[in-house]
This record gives C-alpha cells, structure tokens and sequence, in this order.
C-alpha cells in the first residue's frame, strides 16, 4: 500500500508559483505510489489562538483538543495519518503569512504546559513524518533561510507536527511578473523532493 503525503499551503492565491513546486513535488510522490492530498489554509476556517492553554493542561502523549470549534481538528487528523508532510508559504512582510502563523499558533496542543511550569514541554520527541518546506519570494531564493523569518516558521511547525524536515526548496524572484511560474530546472527539483519523501 502507497503513503499518503499531505501538502499545507498558506498562499492567499491559488495558481502561482508556490502552488505549482508543491504540485510539482506531489508530482514526484504520486510517481512513488504515493496517495497526496493539498490542505489551502485560506480555504479552511481557523481561529486565532487565544492563549488559554486549555489544550495544554493534559498530561500524556495525546495531543491536546482545542476549545475552538472550527477546520483545525480535521487538518490535523489528515496530518497525523500521512507518512510525509510539505509545508509551504510565501514570504510576506520577511515572514511566513499571516494565515499560515495563525496556523502554527494553534499548535499548542502538540504539547503539555500545565500552569505553574516554566515552558511548555513536547508531548513527544519522536519525529514520525518527513517533512518537506517550500518558501517563495521577490527575493533572491538564497536569502530566504538568511533574510526572513519564514524558514524557522515552517521548521518550527514541522517540529511541532512530529515531522523531521528531509528537504527544503526556496524559490526566489517570484515578484517580477503577476503570473509567474517556475522554471523547468525548478520544477524537476521539486519532483526530485517528492520521490525522496515516500
């Protein structure tokens, strides 16, 4: 039986050049057998997390259930049953969007921070999933991991997820033009990615 990877997306616009690397690399998995499914966050209902920490209260292994009743819980389901995960954003104002930071703060529940202790602690050490991060930008790609914030954004929440990230692809001068695409080079990296993933 084939693994499922599963594609998280905070782009605002459907079409452009982060969504067709993240194409390109489940692309790459489906070569592999591999089942994908893409989550777009701007789609998906999801609340500001208010810091009550509910979520964080129980001890154990299991992950804390938040008290907002929206898209979260149905998400993390479909994460907690792939193999691999690909984690994507462009750059906005040097950092991951704002949508995929509202994402990785509700969070919280991957881990057990009961009142009266200093710092929240992981539920688990345990990385069970791949991980995969795509980041585009007006920038050169190089200074993605250097410039901005968004890199330690998508790593953090792979942590947080139980994911190791295996590969990183940081597209640069995506701003030059309404529409644009990456290259054929870019692309068939990208598919490389994917294969490696499952």
């Amino acid at each position: 039986m084939g693994k499922k990877v599963v594609a998280v997306l905070g782009t605002y616009r459907k079409g452009g050049t982060l969504d067709a690397a993240v194409e390109a690399m489940l692309e790459g998995a489906r070569a592999r057998r591999a089942t994908t499914t893409t989550i777009y966050l701007a789609d998906k209902h999801i609340e500001f997390c208010t810091n009550c920490r509910q979520c964080t209260q129980e001890p154990g292994p299991e992950r804390g259930k938040c008290r907002h009743k929206d898209d979260l819980e149905s998400i993390l389901r479909e994460i907690e049953a792939a193999d691999a995960l690909v984690l994507a954003s462009p750059v906005n104002c040097g950092n991951a969007t704002a949508i995929f930071r509202r994402f990785m703060e509700r969070l919280m529940g991957c881990a057990y921070w009961p009142w009266g202790q200093a710092a929240p602690k992981a539920r688990s050490h345990v990385h069970t999933l791949k991980a995969a991060l795509v980041a585009t930008s007006a920038m050169p790609g190089f200074l993605i991991p250097i410039a901005t914030g968004t890199t330690k954004a998508l790593r953090t929440t792979a942590r947080i997820l139980g994911a190791k990230p295996v590969a990183g692809l940081w597209i640069g001068l995506a701003g030059g033009e309404p529409d644009h695409k990456p290259s054929g080079r870019v692309l068939e990296r990208a598919r490389r990615m994917g294969r490696k993933l499952v």
